[in-house]
C-alpha cells in the first residue's frame, strides 16, 4: 500500500505571461474575479489540505488585488509563495512549492494558474482515485490529451526538485509511462490554458 495522504496544493502562478500582453495574466477579469481567484477557489472547495500559491512576476500587483478578497487570505489552509527566481522558469515555481511544504506531505498536486475552468469536483475526483490506485503519478486526460492539474507521490519529490527550465515535470511523465494513472474526462478544463485574449473569448466566462 502506497502512503499518499495529505496532499497538498501548489499553485504555479509566478510566470511572465509574455504571450499575454493586457498587464499581469493572473489578474484577468472574468465574470467572478481575477483569474488566479478561480484556481484559489477552486483548491480551497476541494479536498487538498493545504494550499501553497506561488506567484513571482508582478507579485506586488497580485498581492495587492488580493488583499481585497479576505476570505482567502483568512483561511489558514492557503499560503502564499514569492518565487524570486521565476525568470528561471516553471521549474522554478515547482522547487519553490516543493520547498515551501517542509517535508509534510506524502504527495503535491501541481495546478496551473491559467487554468480558471478546472474545479474542484475535477480535483477531488483525481484524488480519490490516486489514492485507491498503486500508482504514483496522477493526470487528467481529455479526447486522449494530457492536461492539468498533475499529481505526484513522494517518490518523485527529489527529481521535481532537480528539474530545470520551463517543463514543469513533464520529462519525468514522460519517463515513467507504467506509473501513471490518466483520469479520462469529457470535460476540456484540463487543456485548456488562457494565453490570448482569444482564448478568453472562447471560454466565455
Amino acid at each position: 500500500m502506497i502512503l499518499k495522504k495529505p496532499t497538498a496544493g501548489i499553485i504555479l502562478a509566478a510566470g511572465m505571461s509574455e504571450r499575454f500582453q493586457y498587464g499581469p495574466k493572473q489578474l484577468l477579469k472574468l465574470k467572478e474575479g481575477y483569474m488566479i481567484e478561480y484556481v484559489i477557489r477552486a483548491s480551497l472547495d476541494s479536498k487538498l489540505d493545504r494550499i501553497f500559491l506561488v506567484i513571482g512576476h508582478h507579485h506586488n500587483k497580485i498581492l495587492k488585488a488580493l488583499a481585497e478578497s479576505i476570505k482567502y487570505f483568512k483561511n489558514d489552509r492557503l499560503k502564499i509563495i514569492i518565487n524570486r527566481q521565476y525568470r528561471q522558469g516553471m521549474s522554478s515555481s515547482v522547487r519553490a512549492g516543493l520547498s515551501s511544504t517542509g517535508n509534510k506531505f506524502e504527495s503535491v498536486m501541481f495546478l496551473l494558474g491559467d487554468q480558471p475552468m478546472v474545479d474542484s469536483l475535477l480535483i477531488d475526483l483525481m484524488l480519490k482515485r490516486f489514492y485507491k490506485s498503486g500508482k504514483n503519478i496522477c493526470v487528467p486526460v481529455f479526447k486522449e490529451e494530457r492536461g492539468n492539474p498533475t499529481i505526484f507521490s513522494r517518490k518523485y519529490f527529489n527529481l521535481l526538485q532537480r528539474i530545470k527550465g520551463d517543463s514543469g515535470g513533464r520529462r519525468i511523465i514522460l519517463a515513467n509511462p507504467d506509473d501513471i494513472l490518466k483520469i479520462n474526462t469529457d470535460s476540456p478544463a484540463c487543456v485548456y490554458n488562457i494565453n490570448t485574449i482569444g482564448d478568453l473569448e472562447e471560454l466565455n466566462i
